[in-house]
C-alpha cells in the first residue's frame, strides 16, 4: 500500500482546498428549501466555484467502467446512497439529500467534503438517521491518532451505527486524498479494532460513512452508471471530512464558518 505522506507545505496547500470545499457548502445551504431542483443546487455550486477560481473534480470524471460523470457535485435524495446525478425534479417537504462536493485548487490539491439537509420538516426517522450519520462520522474522526489504525475507525462507526439499528453500507469508503481524487488508503466504515494501516503523521483522508435506516443491501439504479440506492428503498445518509492525521492527533480540515455544530461530546476539531 502505498500512501502518500504529505509535507508542511502540502498540508497548507490541502487546508486552503479542503475551506474552499467546504464553503460551496456554506454557499448553496440558504437556497436547499422546498421546490429547489438539485440541478439548481448543481449550478450553484459551479457558480461558487467559479468564485472561488477551483474547479470540480467531478464534472467529466470517468473511472474505468464508468461513464464521465456530467455534475458539478452529487446529490443523494432519500434512499440514494451515493452519486446521484443532479436533475430537475424539485425537492418536496420531507427529503433530505447529501450533496458531495469536490473542488479543485489552481495549486492542483483537492478538498473533499458532504452535508446532509433536510427539506422542510422532516419525519423524526430521518432527522434521526440524519444526526446519528452525523455523530457516527465524528466517532470515527475522534479514532485518528499516529499509532491509531484504520480499523479503529471503521469499528467506531460501525458499533454505534449498529447500536442504533442501522446498518453501514460495505460497497463505499473514504479514501486518501491530495493532489489525485482518489489515493490510498482506503478508510472503511465497519471493521476491527487494531487491524489494517496504521496511521502515521501526515497522511491525509476522507472518512465518510454512508448509513441505512433498513439494511445495507445496495444496487445500481437505473441505467446512468452512477446512482446507487438502497435495495430496500430505505433512508440512507451520509457526511463526510477531509482530515489529515497530526503529530498528536487529528485536524479536521474541511471546516468554514458555515459548518455544522460539534456533537456535543466532540471538543475539539483539531488535537
Amino acid at each position: 500500500m502505498s500512501i502518500t505522506i504529505k509535507t508542511a507545505e502540502d498540508i497548507a496547500g490541502m487546508r486552503l482546498a479542503c475551506r474552499l470545499a467546504s464553503e460551496v457548502l456554506d454557499y448553496i445551504a440558504p437556497h436547499i428549501q422546498p421546490g429547489i431542483t438539485t440541478k439548481e443546487i448543481d449550478r450553484l455550486g459551479a457558480e461558487c466555484m467559479a468564485q472561488q477560481g477551483t474547479i470540480s473534480a467531478t464534472v467529466g470524471y470517468q473511472p474505468p467502467g464508468y461513464p464521465p460523470y456530467p455534475g458539478a457535485l452529487c446529490t443523494s435524495v432519500n434512499h440514494v446512497v451515493c452519486h446521484g446525478i443532479p436533475n430537475d425534479k424539485p425537492l418536496k417537504k420531507g427529503d433530505i439529500v447529501n450533496v458531495d462536493v469536490t473542488v479543485i485548487t489552481k495549486d492542483g490539491w483537492y478538498g473533499d467534503n458532504s452535508r446532509m439537509y433536510l427539506i422542510g420538516e422532516c419525519s423524526i426517522a430521518a432527522k434521526r438517521l440524519s444526526a446519528l450519520t452525523y455523530d457516527a462520522m465524528w466517532l470515527g474522526i475522534q479514532q485518528v491518532r499516529p499509532g491509531a489504525h484504520l480499523g479503529d475507525i471503521g469499528h467506531a462507526i460501525q458499533k454505534f451505527a449498529e447500536g442504533h439499528g442501522f446498518s453501514v453500507v460495505r460497497e463505499f469508503c473514504g479514501h486518501g486524498i491530495g493532489k489525485v481524487f482518489h489515493e490510498e488508503p482506503q478508510v472503511l466504515h465497519y471493521g476491527r479494532p487494531g487491524t489494517l494501516e496504521q496511521l502515521r503523521p501526515g497522511m491525509v483522508f476522507t472518512i465518510e460513512p454512508m448509513i441505512n435506516a433498513g439494511r445495507r443491501e445496495i444496487k445500481e439504479f437505473g441505467n446512468d452508471g452512477w446512482t446507487i440506492v438502497t435495495k430496500d428503498h430505505s433512508l440512507s445518509a451520509q457526511w463526510e471530512h477531509t482530515v489529515l492525521v497530526t503529530e498528536t492527533g487529528y485536524e479536521v480540515m474541511t471546516l468554514s464558518a458555515g459548518s455544522p455544530p460539534l456533537p456535543a461530546f466532540v471538543t475539539a476539531t483539531a488535537t
